[in-house]
């Protein structure tokens, strides 16, 4: 996780992050394999009533071919079945394609945060989901 982490963000998770955050009983991730190699993964923490996303990556050698889609969706069906309704995330203001992805998901942008992310400064859009459950 932590080497797809570096290819593919600004700021990545360091190594002890990502083995802390298998430690906490809210984390869980999914990944997709392509032989040895982590082509995509999503991490979330969840909650008796919500699900945060809290990274998503797919390795650039690996896009545009529907992985990100598929991670998603195991997460948001995990989710469904746990009884879990509504599902938050942030998102670069530039990370065009991520947005359609989660626009297509059924995602709403609910708001923003200034500033929030560093290398480079940008704005996090703030989306939300709400599953039928």
């Amino acid at each position: 996780m932590h080497t797809l982490e570096k290819c593919c963000f600004s700021l990545p998770w360091t190594a002890e992050q990502c083995r802390a955050a298998f430690r906490q009983p809210a984390f869980a991730a999914f990944g997709l394999m392509a032989g040895a190699e982590l082509a995509a993964y999503i991490s979330f923490y969840h909650t008796a009533d919500e699900l945060e996303i809290l990274n998503l990556a797919v390795s650039p050698a690996r896009r545009r071919q529907g992985l990100g889609r598929r991670v998603l969706a195991m997460a948001l069906q995990v989710a469904e079945k746990m009884g879990i309704r509504k599902s938050l995330l942030e998102v670069r203001e530039s990370n065009i394609p991520a947005i359609g992805l989660y626009e297509s998901a059924g995602f709403r942008q609910m708001g923003r945060r200034r500033n929030y992310y560093r290398s480079p400064d940008e704005d996090a859009l703030i989306y939300a989901r709400l599953a039928n459950v």
